[in-house]
């Protein structure tokens, strides 16, 4: 079983010794110099990826061992073997396992991965097998999850699956278009999965959507101001 998404790893995590926030900043980057930013910011968690223009892929070992050596902030790795759609082929699933496996050994917190089918469906036997890999670190099905042809289906499969958390603009351009779709998510999910607000969110409108979705956890880029902004 994976663990709780507010759960970290190592205990020398800032998150393990401070008190859990009402919501959780994430930041998404791709550099070791942004990681340290957010981590000023402050934010509670980094996603790690590789270069961000095409929404990140995996990043290299040596910034995933870096980060996890120097962060305090809860780290997840993104596991993404190429840009494009999210329906992969055996030989980028076993990638997939080498670098979730890779990841684990050198230390971080969780990982975010998603597999669909060919038909727009969460592909629920590769996901099984990247989450035997994974556990029992946390485990976040990323925002390939705005490309599933039915969310509330795709939901209760990742609840069987004992995912620990998604990532969603409620299949919006913007977190800020799609509140009514994640706020929906929300009341669905009832606290069985972490539903975690993204796309286009910054400290201007975090607060907004935040209060329209009761989310708990919010996702991006531009993390700099969030937290200052949800305590305000």
């Amino acid at each position: 079983m994976t663990q709780p998404d507010d759960a970290a790893g190592p205990e020398r995590r800032l998150s393990i010794n401070t008190p859990s926030p009402a919501v959780l900043v994430e930041a998404a980057v791709d550099s070791f110099d942004a990681a340290m930013r957010a981590q000023e910011a402050p934010v509670q968690r980094i996603e790690l990826c590789g270069p961000l223009l095409d929404g990140g892929t995996t990043p290299s070992a040596g910034l995933i061992a870096r980060c996890s050596e120097r962060l305090l902030a809860s780290v997840n790795v993104l596991i993404r073997p190429r840009a494009g759609d999210f329906v992969y082929s055996e030989d980028e699933i076993e990638i997939m396992k080498r670098d979730i496996a890779v990841a684990r050994e050198l230390g971080v917190d969780g990982l975010a991965f998603g597999v669909l089918t060919a038909e727009g469906d969460v592909d629920a036997a590769r996901m099984a097998e990247l989450i035997e890999v994974a556990t029992p670190l946390r485990v976040v099905f990323h925002r390939a999850f705005d490309a599933v042809r039915d969310q509330d289906d795709a939901m209760e499969l990742l609840v069987s699956l004992q995912v620990n958390g998604l990532l969603t603009s409620g299949a919006a351009a913007t977190a800020a278009e799609g509140v009514h779709r994640i706020g929906h998510l929300v009341h669905r999910a009832d606290n069985r999965i972490r539903v975690i607000a993204a796309g286009s969110i910054t400290a201007k409108n975090v607060r907004a959507i935040v209060k329209e979705t009761q989310v708990t956890a919010v996702h991006g880029r531009a993390f700099e101001g969030m937290a200052a902004a949800l305590a305000s």
